[in-house]
């Protein structure tokens, strides 16, 4: 499943007070022989779809950021909550040129505006999951994350309230996030679509200085 680069794109991010330009582009499956360390799990994750392929961040670079892509509660209607998790990625704390890495994604929902550690990358994080609803249910799998940095805040998405958390994964060790895979549930053309259903990171080391 090729995917297509994005254009360079120009958003503005506001920064004490002022507008600042940052360079984002989406990595794509550019950088996906990058070498990790380890791969972080949790046991949470929901039953149904595929693994699908991982987006890695660009050599060097690791996560200080995230963006989730959410469907608000849809009442009477199908819910899937969250859908997708986008990475943002930056080298050596230099936060001027930005790569995204999210793997994919399901359809529904908006994306949220990113959210950074102050400083320092994501090292761990926890999923609130659904648990199968049975065949009559409403089922929604993933509805939110957290993220922990390794300077120590924690960070939640903007998604929904349906399931528990389950346990925080490892973290990672002398380096940080660089990755991410999806397991997704394709579109069930007008049946239950749960979307994403689990997610797993990958952790790379700090360059030797």
């Amino acid at each position: 499943m090729a995917r297509v680069l994005a254009a360079v794109a120009l958003l503005a991010v506001m920064s004490s007070g002022f507008c600042e330009k940052t360079f984002v582009q989406q990595a794509g499956q550019a950088f996906t022989s990058r070498q990790y360390r380890s791969v972080l799990n949790v046991t949470n994750g929901e039953q149904f779809g595929d693994w699908t392929w991982p987006e890695m961040c660009p050599e060097n670079f690791f996560a200080v950021g995230f963006s989730v892509r959410v469907e608000s509660n849809q009442y009477i209607d199908d819910d899937t909550a969250l859908n997708g998790i986008r990475l943002v990625c930056a080298k050596d704390e230099d936060r001027s040129f930005l790569y995204t890495v999210e793997s994919h994604t399901g359809y529904f929902g908006e994306w949220s505006h990113p959210q950074y550690c102050p400083s320092g990358v994501l090292i761990s994080f926890q999923l609130r999951v659904e648990p199968h609803q049975g065949l009559f249910g409403d089922d929604t799998a993933v509805n939110n994350i957290k993220f922990r940095c390794s300077s120590n805040p924690m960070l939640q998405a903007p998604g929904m309230h349906w399931g528990e958390y389950g346990h925080w994964s490892q973290e990672c060790r002398d380096g940080g996030i660089c990755g991410i895979q999806t397991k997704m549930e394709e579109y069930q053309w007008g049946l239950d679509d749960s979307s994403l259903n689990d997610v797993r990171m990958f952790c790379c080391d700090k360059p030797q200085q």
